[in-house]
Protein backbone atom coordinates (compact mmCIF):
# COMPACT_ATOMS: atom_id res chain seq x y z
CA UNK A 1 0.00 0.00 0.00
CA UNK A 2 1.22 3.79 -1.21
CA UNK A 3 1.27 5.89 1.89
CA UNK A 4 0.21 9.31 0.96
CA UNK A 5 1.71 11.80 3.49
CA UNK A 6 -0.04 14.82 4.76
CA UNK A 7 1.36 18.19 4.83
CA UNK A 8 2.72 18.43 8.51
CA UNK A 9 4.25 14.74 7.21
CA UNK A 10 5.62 16.36 4.18
CA UNK A 11 6.69 19.20 6.19
CA UNK A 12 8.77 17.10 8.70
CA UNK A 13 10.76 15.27 5.75
CA UNK A 14 11.46 18.81 4.57
CA UNK A 15 13.68 19.57 7.64
CA UNK A 16 14.83 15.93 7.53
CA UNK A 17 15.58 15.75 4.03
CA UNK A 18 17.48 19.40 4.68
CA UNK A 19 19.86 17.63 6.94
CA UNK A 20 20.72 15.37 4.72
CA UNK A 21 21.54 17.16 1.52
CA UNK A 22 23.91 19.30 3.90
CA UNK A 23 25.73 15.81 5.40
CA UNK A 24 26.11 14.94 2.36
CA UNK A 25 27.41 17.68 0.45
CA UNK A 26 29.98 18.04 3.54
CA UNK A 27 31.03 14.49 3.38
CA UNK A 28 31.50 14.97 -0.87
CA UNK A 29 33.92 18.37 0.47
CA UNK A 30 36.05 16.21 1.85
CA UNK A 31 36.10 13.21 -0.40
CA UNK A 32 39.54 13.39 -0.96
CA UNK A 33 42.95 11.21 -1.94
CA UNK A 34 44.19 10.21 1.76
CA UNK A 35 40.93 9.84 3.08
CA UNK A 36 39.31 6.50 3.85
CA UNK A 37 35.94 5.53 3.39
CA UNK A 38 35.95 5.35 6.79
CA UNK A 39 36.65 8.54 7.76
CA UNK A 40 33.99 9.59 5.57
CA UNK A 41 31.55 7.09 7.47
CA UNK A 42 32.23 8.85 10.62
CA UNK A 43 32.23 12.53 9.94
CA UNK A 44 28.75 11.22 8.79
CA UNK A 45 27.61 9.93 11.93
CA UNK A 46 29.32 12.84 14.04
CA UNK A 47 27.48 15.56 11.21
CA UNK A 48 24.21 13.73 11.27
CA UNK A 49 23.85 13.82 15.67
CA UNK A 50 24.78 17.26 15.96
CA UNK A 51 21.87 18.46 13.46
CA UNK A 52 19.64 16.60 15.61
CA UNK A 53 19.19 13.42 13.86
CA UNK A 54 19.74 9.73 13.75
CA UNK A 55 21.81 7.91 10.68
CA UNK A 56 19.01 6.15 8.89
CA UNK A 57 21.52 3.28 7.80
CA UNK A 58 21.99 2.65 11.80
CA UNK A 59 18.21 1.68 12.10
CA UNK A 60 18.61 -1.11 9.55
CA UNK A 61 19.23 -4.78 11.27
CA UNK A 62 22.44 -5.95 10.45
CA UNK A 63 24.08 -2.73 9.16
CA UNK A 64 26.04 -0.85 11.57
CA UNK A 65 27.50 2.49 9.55
CA UNK A 66 26.05 5.90 8.43
CA UNK A 67 26.58 5.62 4.88
CA UNK A 68 27.32 2.95 2.13
CA UNK A 69 30.28 3.68 0.21
CA UNK A 70 30.37 2.53 -3.41
CA UNK A 71 33.89 2.92 -4.50
CA UNK A 72 34.71 1.92 -8.28
CA UNK A 73 33.21 -1.08 -9.04
CA UNK A 74 30.53 -1.48 -6.10
CA UNK A 75 27.56 -0.60 -7.07
CA UNK A 76 25.50 -0.30 -3.78
CA UNK A 77 25.33 -1.15 -0.44
CA UNK A 78 29.35 -0.95 0.24
CA UNK A 79 30.49 -1.17 3.72
CA UNK A 80 33.60 1.28 4.33
CA UNK A 81 36.37 0.12 5.23
CA UNK A 82 39.77 1.36 5.86
CA UNK A 83 40.14 1.62 2.25
CA UNK A 84 42.46 5.81 1.33
CA UNK A 85 40.68 6.86 -2.03
CA UNK A 86 43.42 7.50 -4.91
CA UNK A 87 43.09 9.76 -7.52
CA UNK A 88 40.71 8.35 -10.63
CA UNK A 89 38.34 6.70 -8.32
CA UNK A 90 35.15 6.72 -8.23
CA UNK A 91 33.14 7.26 -4.98
CA UNK A 92 29.61 6.91 -3.90
CA UNK A 93 27.71 8.17 -1.43
CA UNK A 94 24.71 6.65 -0.12
CA UNK A 95 23.45 8.29 3.20
CA UNK A 96 19.99 8.29 5.22
CA UNK A 97 18.95 10.43 8.10
CA UNK A 98 15.72 9.76 10.42
CA UNK A 99 13.97 12.76 11.82
CA UNK A 100 11.06 13.04 13.73
CA UNK A 101 9.92 9.62 12.94
CA UNK A 102 10.36 9.74 8.70
CA UNK A 103 13.17 8.79 6.70
CA UNK A 104 15.07 10.35 4.28
CA UNK A 105 17.62 9.31 1.32
CA UNK A 106 20.27 10.32 -0.92
CA UNK A 107 22.96 9.41 -3.07
CA UNK A 108 25.92 11.17 -4.95
CA UNK A 109 28.56 10.21 -6.80
CA UNK A 110 32.10 11.88 -7.92
CA UNK A 111 35.72 11.33 -8.68
CA UNK A 112 38.14 11.59 -6.73
CA UNK A 113 40.77 14.17 -7.98
CA UNK A 114 44.15 15.59 -7.37
CA UNK A 115 43.73 19.15 -7.14
CA UNK A 116 47.34 19.44 -8.09
CA UNK A 117 46.95 18.03 -11.85
CA UNK A 118 45.33 20.94 -13.85
CA UNK A 119 45.36 18.59 -17.34
CA UNK A 120 42.72 16.20 -17.90
CA UNK A 121 43.43 12.38 -19.52
CA UNK A 122 41.41 10.58 -21.34
CA UNK A 123 40.14 8.65 -19.01
CA UNK A 124 38.79 11.41 -16.36
CA UNK A 125 36.80 12.58 -19.33
CA UNK A 126 34.87 9.85 -20.00
CA UNK A 127 34.60 9.38 -16.42
CA UNK A 128 33.39 13.15 -15.99
CA UNK A 129 30.74 11.94 -19.36
CA UNK A 130 29.17 8.76 -17.37
CA UNK A 131 29.01 11.08 -14.33
CA UNK A 132 27.03 13.82 -16.29
CA UNK A 133 24.84 11.62 -17.32
CA UNK A 134 23.58 9.85 -14.41
CA UNK A 135 23.11 12.90 -13.05
CA UNK A 136 21.35 14.18 -16.05
CA UNK A 137 18.86 10.75 -15.79
CA UNK A 138 17.86 11.94 -12.21
CA UNK A 139 17.24 15.76 -12.81
CA UNK A 140 15.25 14.49 -15.97
CA UNK A 141 13.34 11.95 -14.23
CA UNK A 142 12.26 14.32 -11.51
CA UNK A 143 10.52 16.40 -13.62
CA UNK A 144 8.00 13.89 -14.82
CA UNK A 145 7.42 12.69 -11.40
CA UNK A 146 3.67 14.91 -11.22
CA UNK A 147 0.06 13.94 -10.66
CA UNK A 148 -1.62 12.03 -13.59
CA UNK A 149 2.12 10.52 -15.00
CA UNK A 150 2.81 6.90 -13.58
CA UNK A 151 6.16 5.53 -12.47
CA UNK A 152 6.53 4.36 -15.52
CA UNK A 153 7.39 7.46 -16.71
CA UNK A 154 10.30 8.49 -14.14
CA UNK A 155 11.24 4.66 -15.25
CA UNK A 156 11.64 5.31 -19.16
CA UNK A 157 13.45 8.52 -18.44
CA UNK A 158 16.04 7.34 -16.88
CA UNK A 159 16.39 4.20 -18.87
CA UNK A 160 16.51 6.56 -22.18
CA UNK A 161 19.18 8.87 -21.30
CA UNK A 162 21.35 6.50 -19.65
CA UNK A 163 21.11 3.79 -22.85
CA UNK A 164 21.34 6.78 -25.26
CA UNK A 165 25.02 7.39 -23.96
CA UNK A 166 25.39 3.53 -24.21
CA UNK A 167 25.67 2.86 -20.64
CA UNK A 168 23.50 0.17 -18.43
CA UNK A 169 21.32 0.63 -15.93
CA UNK A 170 21.19 -2.15 -13.50
CA UNK A 171 17.76 -4.52 -13.40
CA UNK A 172 18.11 -6.26 -9.95
CA UNK A 173 18.21 -2.77 -7.66
CA UNK A 174 15.51 0.39 -8.33
CA UNK A 175 14.08 3.23 -6.41
CA UNK A 176 11.94 3.18 -3.93
CA UNK A 177 9.02 4.74 -1.54
CA UNK A 178 10.33 6.56 1.61
CA UNK A 179 8.75 7.74 4.73
CA UNK A 180 7.84 6.29 7.79
CA UNK A 181 10.28 2.91 6.52
CA UNK A 182 13.55 3.54 4.42
CA UNK A 183 11.77 1.08 1.95
CA UNK A 184 8.08 1.55 0.97
CA UNK A 185 6.15 1.19 -1.94
CA UNK A 186 5.91 1.56 -4.75
CA UNK A 187 9.45 0.56 -6.31
CA UNK A 188 10.82 3.05 -8.66
CA UNK A 189 12.95 1.31 -11.50
CA UNK A 190 14.92 3.03 -13.48
CA UNK A 191 14.07 1.08 -16.66
CA UNK A 192 10.81 0.07 -17.81
CA UNK A 193 9.91 -3.89 -17.97
CA UNK A 194 6.04 -3.47 -18.32
CA UNK A 195 3.87 -0.74 -20.63
CA UNK A 196 3.95 2.37 -18.73
CA UNK A 197 0.16 2.12 -18.07
CA UNK A 198 0.68 -0.85 -15.74
CA UNK A 199 3.08 1.11 -13.84
CA UNK A 200 1.56 2.75 -10.00
CA UNK A 201 -0.39 6.13 -10.60
CA UNK A 202 1.51 8.78 -9.03
CA UNK A 203 -0.17 11.07 -6.92
CA UNK A 204 0.19 14.30 -4.80
CA UNK A 205 1.62 13.13 -1.40
CA UNK A 206 3.60 10.52 -2.24
CA UNK A 207 7.12 10.84 -0.83
CA UNK A 208 9.63 8.38 -3.41
CA UNK A 209 13.58 8.08 -3.33
CA UNK A 210 13.93 8.17 -7.14
CA UNK A 211 17.85 6.23 -7.95
CA UNK A 212 19.77 6.20 -10.58
CA UNK A 213 21.83 3.00 -10.56
CA UNK A 214 24.14 2.27 -13.46
CA UNK A 215 27.02 0.84 -14.89
CA UNK A 216 29.97 1.82 -17.46
CA UNK A 217 29.53 -1.90 -18.90
CA UNK A 218 26.89 -4.44 -18.72
CA UNK A 219 23.99 -4.48 -15.80
CA UNK A 220 24.74 -7.66 -14.36
CA UNK A 221 25.77 -7.25 -10.84
CA UNK A 222 27.02 -10.01 -8.04
CA UNK A 223 27.87 -9.59 -4.16
CA UNK A 224 31.46 -9.14 -3.17
CA UNK A 225 32.82 -11.02 -0.80
CA UNK A 226 30.64 -12.55 1.88
CA UNK A 227 29.85 -9.40 3.83
CA UNK A 228 26.12 -10.02 2.95
CA UNK A 229 25.91 -6.30 1.34
CA UNK A 230 28.35 -4.99 -0.97
CA UNK A 231 27.46 -5.12 -4.50
CA UNK A 232 29.89 -5.20 -7.53
CA UNK A 233 29.45 -4.98 -11.22
CA UNK A 234 29.78 -8.48 -12.53
CA UNK A 235 32.09 -7.39 -15.24
CA UNK A 236 34.27 -5.13 -12.67
CA UNK A 237 33.27 -2.19 -14.67
CA UNK A 238 32.58 1.04 -13.00
CA UNK A 239 29.32 2.15 -11.50
CA UNK A 240 27.71 5.07 -10.35
CA UNK A 241 24.60 6.09 -8.28
CA UNK A 242 22.41 9.37 -8.40
CA UNK A 243 19.26 9.54 -5.62
CA UNK A 244 17.69 11.89 -4.26
CA UNK A 245 14.10 11.71 -2.22
CA UNK A 246 11.62 14.09 -3.59
CA UNK A 247 7.60 15.08 -2.87
CA UNK A 248 5.10 14.47 -5.89
CA UNK A 249 2.64 17.70 -4.94
CA UNK A 250 0.00 19.11 -7.56
CA UNK A 251 1.72 21.92 -9.22
CA UNK A 252 5.47 20.17 -9.78
CA UNK A 253 7.68 17.87 -7.89
CA UNK A 254 10.08 19.11 -4.90
CA UNK A 255 13.52 17.32 -4.19
CA UNK A 256 13.48 17.42 -0.18
CA UNK A 257 17.23 16.64 -0.37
Amino acid sequence: MIDIKSTDEISIMAEGGRILAEVLNKILSKAKPGVSELDLDGLAESLIRTMGATPGFKRVKGYRHSICVSTNDVVVHGIPTNYRFKSGDIVGIDCGVYYKGFNTDAAHTVQIKNQKSKIKNQKEDEVDRFLETGRRALNEAIKVAKPGNRVGHISKTVQDIVEGQGYSVVRSLVGHGVGRQLHEEPEVPGFLATKIENTPLLLAGMTIAVEVIYNMGKPEVKYLNDDGWTIKTKDNSLSGLFEKTIVVTKDRPLVLT
